[in-house]
């Protein structure tokens, strides 16, 4: 118990030698440092699955998921730890707010960002499903735009296969109609087309004869309509658009597997809104309450800092800081002195130096003459 309170008391940013004398504190820097620890932890399971999506289908995924989640809650521990250990408690109520507040801001961003991928895996199943309705529309979406391309490319082509075909069609009708005026007629039923003679009489024959060119009309018709359809089908394999089809089950459950965290990120915020484009209330209510659990988890510690009461400890610290500043003042005056008396007594033996110099030169000027 004594190692996890010391631990608790590192991640809170401490000067443990300085707490251990003041008991009452104990509690509350390690209430400080459990929630950076935690903090720290859930940032590093949200960096590894985030990285884990980057890197999926590659077999060191789970590798650089793991490393990438560590060095990722490492740098999130080390910054909640600073932001924390920074808001000194000596100054105004105004002064530490207005000190907070950057530290808040990053806080809010930082939660922002952990709580992403988490948010990710927590609606897995809706997102999966919403990729497959985006997968099912784009490709939907591309098979009518090369549909269209095609209809435009070929308008001529095809105007004509639809003319032959309504031509096809009648003429077909035309002809049953024909056999049947022809029956009548060499049977002898009386109408206003027939003669109602019975037997292949001179009507009969003529009948025969519209009736076979109408058949070898509708032959070079077909063989037509054959020989264009045949040339479209051939445009469209080269096109692409015979190999284009609807996805199936199968093959949506695939690319919703192998989804990159854009996509991904982007089905989550889909997530909050209908199919006709008003918000999705429930659903945008619950991911942002996750989000703001998040922001509030990763201030908290800011915020406890800020609402606690200055304490023994604060004030020891505060102490403590004024005895090194004093400290390193009256260093810098100790060295500062220690400078000044070397340089002068340099300067004094220098002195003393050209002096012997000077009068040895003189001297000997003096007994040289």
């Amino acid at each position: 118990m004594k190692n996890l309170n010391q631990f608790f008391w590192f991640c809170s940013g401490v000067h443990i030698n300085t707490l251990k004398d003041y008991p009452t504190e104990h509690n509350k820097y390690v209430g400080i440092g459990a929630t950076i620890f935690f903090t720290a932890l859930f940032a590093s399971l949200s960096g590894g699955y985030a990285m884990y999506f980057v890197f999926s289908g590659d077999v060191a995924a789970v590798f650089f998921a793991i490393l990438f989640g560590i060095i990722w809650g490492l740098a999130i521990f080390n910054m909640d730890r600073y932001i924390v250990s920074s808001i000194s408690k000596n100054g105004t109520v105004n002064k530490q707010i207005l000190q907070a507040t950057p530290r808040i801001l990053l806080a809010f961003m930082i939660g922002i960002v952990i709580s992403r991928p988490l948010e990710l895996k927590i609606f897995n199943k809706e997102i999966r499903e919403k990729l497959k309705l985006s997968y099912l529309n784009g490709q939907r979406s591309k098979i009518d735009t090369l549909n269209n391309t095609f209809t435009y490319k070929y308008g001529l082509e095809l105007k004509k296969v639809k003319d032959l075909v309504t031509e096809r069609d009648s003429l077909t009708t035309d002809i049953n109609r024909s056999r049947y005026l022809l029956n009548q007629e060499i049977f002898g039923d009386k109408t206003n087309q027939t003669s109602g003679k019975v037997g292949y009489g001179t009507y009969a024959k003529q009948k025969e004869e519209v009736l076979a060119q109408k058949v070898n009309r509708l032959d070079v018709l077909r063989t037509d309509i054959t020989a264009m359809e045949g040339f479209i089908r051939q445009r469209r394999d080269l096109d692409g658009i015979t190999s284009e089809r609807m996805f199936s089950g199968k093959q949506l459950d695939s690319l919703a597997n192998v989804a990159g965290f854009a996509d991904r990120n982007w089905a989550l915020g889909q997530l909050s809104f209908k199919a006709d484009g008003t918000r999705e209330l429930g659903t945008f209510l619950a991911i942002s309450f996750i989000g703001l659990l998040f922001i509030l988890f990763e201030c908290l510690p800011v915020f406890v800092k800020l609402m606690s009461d200055k304490g023994p400890y604060d004030v020891a610290l505060m102490n403590t800081e004024e005895s090194s500043i004093h400290g390193s003042f009256k260093n810098k005056d100790y060295h500062i002195a220690v400078i000044d008396a070397v340089q002068e007594t340099k300067i004094e033996n220098e002195t003393e130096r050209q002096k012997r110099e000077i009068i040895n030169s003189s001297k000997s000027a003096v007994y040289g003459e």
